[in-house]
């Protein structure tokens, strides 16, 4: 049987629409049918061919990593999923063997196969999952579309919840989707001042549409001193989430973070960043980085945080039909989008 997909059809740039037969399961797999996916940032490096991709990626394969869909088909043996039920799926598929997986650190599997980047994805109208990585998901109590920005929504509720957020001072630079994303969660967990940067006014629109509560700055416009000034703070702050991967952002967080304030960092930094790393030494900062979500730790907190009142629903920005992929790239190419949604069935 054949179906549609999005494949990187050869090594350079741009995608394709094409026929491909149905991914044959093997014992241990699902077969799902897609419902909706969402358009990565890594997608759209698949999409440019990008260093990365160039040295990531093997053409011809399907791609995308972010969904949700139905089970038609299982092998093995499952007391956690049938054929019928609404799953989406963490994207690292894990080895299994090693001593992180075997001490149930999953997301710390040095042998990890991304979906959609080191095996086939599921910009398609069927793919094959791993029961292991399944998530089922609760459709009476969370928007079934919302289900498939999971991947990245776990991003940031990961770098949001690594260190404590009560009562806290945070940091945000970059007003990305996930950016964005990790200020509500902050905000809903009890952070005390959130700050988010960026240099778009159209992302910083969104932040404030997505989380009315978010403090905004364009650092082309003010700097970060007079708006500690402005809400009272004294010292600096306490939390900073890195998620730009600019090393001008990342450097201007290090000359704001108290004595013994500690950063997560997502964005990825290029290789020729440069900080002062007296400044890290001297004041005590702790810097961590992220990858990825706890399998599935994450999963479950921003499953929780959604059901307690978490809302994210606006950061999706577009919904559009899989056949017209192409205008889905030409919006995350344009940078004034959130997250674009392709609907895959009726």
């Amino acid at each position: 049987m054949l179906m549609d997909a999005i494949i990187k059809p050869a090594r350079e740039a741009g995608l394709e629409l094409v026929r491909k037969e149905v991914p044959k399961i093997e014992f241990g797999e699902a077969l799902v049918k897609i419902h909706y996916t969402a358009i990565c940032g890594t997608d759209v490096h698949i999409y440019d061919w990008n260093d990365w991709a160039q040295k990531t990626i093997n053409p011809p394969m399907t791609i995308g990593h972010e969904f949700v869909g139905e089970i038609v088909e299982i092998k093995g043996f499952s007391d956690s999923f049938k054929v019928g039920d609404i799953v989406s799926a963490e994207g690292h598929v894990v080895c299994g063997k090693c001593r992180n997986c075997r001490a149930g650190r999953r997301h710390l599997c040095p042998n990890t196969s991304g979906i959609g980047v080191n095996r086939d994805g599921i910009f398609a109208e069927y793919a094959r999952i791993p029961i292991s990585n399944l998530w089922l998901c609760d459709t009476e109590a969370i928007p079934e579309k919302l289900y498939s920005i999971f991947d990245p929504l776990g991003n940031a509720t990961h770098t949001a919840l690594k260190f404590g957020m009560v009562g806290e001072d945070v940091l945000i630079t970059g007003a990305g989707p996930i950016g964005i994303m990790a200020a509500a969660i902050c905000k809903h967990v009890g952070a005390k001042n959130v700050v988010l940067t960026d240099i778009s006014d159209y992302r910083l629109e969104l932040a404030r549409q997505v989380c009315p509560d978010v403090i905004t700055v364009n650092t082309k416009e003010r700097r970060l001193r007079d708006v500690q000034r402005e809400i009272s703070m004294v010292e600096g702050f306490d939390v900073g989430l890195e998620m730009s991967g600019s090393p001008v952002a990342f450097n201007e967080m290090l000359d704001n973070m108290i004595m013994g304030g500690k950063i997560a960092m997502l964005g990825v930094q290029g290789n020729d960043t440069k900080i002062d790393w007296n400044k890290v030494i001297f004041n005590m900062i702790t810097i961590q980085g992220i990858y990825g979500r706890e399998v599935f730790e994450t999963w479950h907190k921003m499953t929780s945080m959604l059901k307690s009142g978490l809302d994210i629903s606006k950061i999706v920005t577009a919904e559009i039909d899989y056949r017209d992929f192409e205008r889905g790239f030409e919006m995350m190419h344009s940078g004034k989008s959130g997250k674009v949604i392709m609907k895959w069935s009726d």
